[in-house]
């Protein structure tokens, strides 16, 4: 695998990382959309993105509560990470893995390193579901120990992602190539929304990048839902059959071998 792989962390190692703390936005011990399976969720506080259509806008600041010796505290939290792998634990038997997710995960790189590495080490593979502002090349421990990826591609444009994130978009573009052809990307995504950003093109270059590095990464063509979202976007147009199945025609045309509406 390019970039070099880092193994799971041996005994000595897995002390160091348990005490590694982070913001913890929440955990779901069950859920059947973060990744393939029956998995459990951490959700990591604090992301860089401002999307418009961002449909867990709480996870945005970069806060967390500290609890009082008495209660239990609110979401979000503080948390180290063994707390975080005793939360999921008493449901290991009925999982198939767990997901990193935010907010955005990348954003506490050394705490998710260690939650992939702990969760991987004790037989529970660990996805990472990211928008790609990390730049994963250079966190070899983090891309080694996590099972695979699942990437965000918002646009393909950068004026247009820019407009749509308020952030650049070259190491997602970079994440995507490098991930890809490092056998790490499970799954690209596209959130569609008419009038929102180019889908076309984004599908399509997107699909590209995948054909292009032999990558089997499934392409999620997503529809835009207004659940969860700020009030401002929930009227939002949300796209119709005949506009995904076009845009999932493009991607096959294009060379991704697995692409699903989701």
């Amino acid at each position: 695998m390019s970039g070099g792989a880092a193994p799971f962390p041996s005994r000595a190692e897995r002390r160091e990382l348990a005490a590694r703390e982070g913001r913890v936005a929440r955990i779901l011990t069950f859920s059947a959309v973060d990744g393939p399976g029956n998995r459990a969720a951490v959700f990591l506080q604090g992301c860089s993105f401002d999307c418009v259509y961002c449909h867990n806008p709480e996870t945005r600041p970069a806060v967390t509560a500290k609890a009082r010796p008495d209660e239990q505290p609110a979401w979000p939290r503080a948390m180290t990470a063994l707390g975080v792998v005793a939360a999921v634990w008493p449901y290991r038997a009925f999982l198939s893995g767990v997901t990193v997710s935010g907010g955005e995960c990348g954003e506490q790189p050394d705490f998710l390193s260690a939650l992939v590495g702990l969760f991987g080490g004790l037989g529970l593979p660990a996805l990472v579901d990211t928008n790609g502002s990390l730049d994963y090349a250079a966190r070899p421990d983090i891309v080694g120990r996590a099972a695979g990826f699942m990437l965000d591609l918002k646009a393909w444009d950068p004026v247009e992602h820019r407009r749509l994130t308020g952030a650049d978009n070259a190491h997602v573009i970079a994440n995507l190539r490098f991930l890809a052809a490092a056998g790490k990307l499970v799954e690209l995504r596209t959130v569609v929304s008419p009038g929102l950003f180019d889908a076309d093109s984004t599908v399509r270059h997107g699909a590209r990048e995948l054909a292009a590095s032999g990558s089997a990464a499934r392409y999620a063509l997503i529809r835009f839902r207004p659940q969860g979202t700020r009030k401002a976007a929930r009227d939002l147009p949300r796209p119709d059959d005949a506009t995904m199945e076009r845009l999932a025609a493009i991607a096959r045309e294009e060379g991704a071998k697995d692409v699903r509406i989701i």
